[in-house]
């Protein structure tokens, strides 16, 4: 597998991240069954599309950028759905994920 291949695979893994959590939200604690079902298909599919691009990316980039990509994911996410807070210092704080995220993209040696 390319370099690009497995940063699409952890790419598609953090997106999958952020729809299990939001669904998180939907399940009520895992009391509704069509929600649940599809977070923990979709948390499945995160962790084995993840497995699949550490083979080729360092693993401690690979995990930064897949958690960063949930975190933000899922902060973007509950601003949007569930009308969560919008202030400045958590939009300061969101962009230091990316910081983060860009730095070890920048960083990896894939």
């Amino acid at each position: 597998m390319s370099p690009t291949s497995a940063w699409l695979l952890l790419l598609a893994a953090g997106v999958c991240e952020v729809v299990w959590a939001v669904g998180l939200k939907y399940a009520e604690g895992f009391t509704r069954l069509v929600p649940s079902a599809i977070s923990i298909a979709f948390m499945v599919a995160s962790v084995v599309l993840l497995a699949q691009a550490v083979k080729v990316l360092p693993l401690g980039t690979a995990y930064g950028v897949w958690t960063g990509i949930g975190a933000i994911g899922t902060a973007v996410c509950g601003m949007w759905l569930f009308n969560e807070p919008r202030d400045a210092f958590r939009i300061a704080s969101i962009s230091l994920i990316v910081a983060g995220i860009v730095g070890l993209k920048l960083a990896g040696k894939a």
